[in-house]
């Protein structure tokens, strides 16, 4: 199949196969549309001149997805108001909803894309086998203001922590520029 990618990621060592375009630095940002804690589609051309940080996670409820999005929390604060960190996973709404509220996240956006998995296909992140199978790989990508995206990592192992400076700094970067 065209839209896979065999052993791009682990988990615990494991190559896993993505499904989806693989996305690049300096590429147009794709569309998609996924559901927030209210039930609403949000959609990224639905922001346009903002820069925005895409943060695709497993699960909220997994160790590694509860530090990464409270860390990207902490840090979205002091990015300004001209920046959005949006975390996307395959969990319900109604869960992303009850682990804000119980993590204190408040400057974060978390998204479903539970129900076309048009983030998961159109970024590259879903994971077509393996016990993680129907969730999507740990990565981020940093959308500028002009709709391109100005950072991708796929990370390599999806146990692990992304690339946190290296996101911020091209959030900050893109925000400048």
């Amino acid at each position: 199949m065209a839209d896979s990618r065999a052993g791009t990621v682990t988990f615990r060592n494991n190559p896993v196969t993505l499904g989806g375009t693989e996305i690049k630095a300096g590429a147009g940002a794709p569309d998609f549309a996924a559901v927030d804690n209210g039930l609403q589609a949000v959609k990224l051309s639905g922001n346009p001149g903002k820069v925005i940080v895409l943060s695709s996670v497993p699960s909220l409820d997994t160790p590694v997805c509860d530090t990464e999005t409270r860390r990207f929390n902490q840090e979205a604060g002091a990015l300004g108001g001209g920046v959005e960190v949006w975390t996307i996973s395959m969990d319900l709404p109604f869960a992303q909803k009850r682990w804000c509220g119980a993590a204190g996240i408040t400057h974060v956006k978390t998204l479903s894309d539970f129900r076309d998995h048009s983030f998961a296909q159109n970024y590259g992140v879903l994971i077509k086998d393996g016990p993680l199978a129907g969730l999507m790989a740990r990565a981020v990508f940093v959308v500028g203001k002009d709709g391109k995206v100005k950072h991708v990592e796929y990370v390599k192992e999806i146990t692990t922590e992304p690339n946190y400076e290296a996101a911020l700094a091209a959030a900050r970067q893109a925000t400048a520029g």
